[in-house]
């Protein structure tokens, strides 16, 4: 468990696989998301009996408030396998949770964690480029504009553009500043 001023990241438990579920569902019926985030229920479930959702190489985790109400999920992958560093991907579930910094300190501590405990040079974030608030956490926690795929992604019936983002181990705070919330520098 990693706990900051504002949030905890923890594995995945099995009462949270449904809750999770409902939650995500619900939000992507209002909003336009990555139908790459809906996963099949049974497939979904029997991941996280086999895995509990983290491996050697990929990892997701809960992101609670401090009460432990559910915010959303942040997760790391290998992707494709030439690549030197993992992608990284998060969502805040409820629109009403957005916005109040969660993700940010979030994303800031999970980078960290994954420097600490992993032997890769970089990690990056892939994003629909509309996705002004994903594009904003990225660059709050020192990731850094590399540029924009042409019609990467399919989404809502068209072809849409991604804006890719990375880290460098040596451009991260260490988890220890993380989880005390401050920026590397600062």
């Amino acid at each position: 468990m990693l706990e900051g001023p504002n949030v905890v990241l923890r594995l995945f438990a099995e009462s949270d696989v449904d809750q999770y579920l409902a939650a995500e569902r619900k939000e992507s019926e209002s909003e336009e998301s990555s139908p790459a985030t809906l996963r099949p229920i049974p497939v979904f479930k029997k991941k996280f009996a086999e895995t509990g959702f983290w491996e050697e190489g990929m990892g997701r985790m809960v992101v609670t408030d401090k009460e432990g109400g559910l915010l959303g999920t942040v997760m790391f992958f290998k992707d494709p396998s030439y690549q030197s560093g993992y992608e990284v991907g998060y969502a805040i579930l409820r629109k009403e949770d957005r916005g109040h910094g969660y993700m940010t300190e979030a994303l800031r501590i999970f980078s960290a964690y994954l420097f600490e405990t992993k032997k890769v040079p970089r990690l990056q974030i892939t994003t629909f480029e509309g996705n002004i608030a994903a594009r904003r956490v990225a660059e709050k926690c020192g990731y850094r504009f590399e540029g924009i795929m042409r019609q990467m992604g399919f989404l809502r019936g068209r072809y849409v553009d991604a804006a890719r983002y990375s880290l460098l181990r040596g451009e991260c705070c260490s988890l220890a500043e993380a989880l005390g919330g401050k920026r590397k520098g600062h």
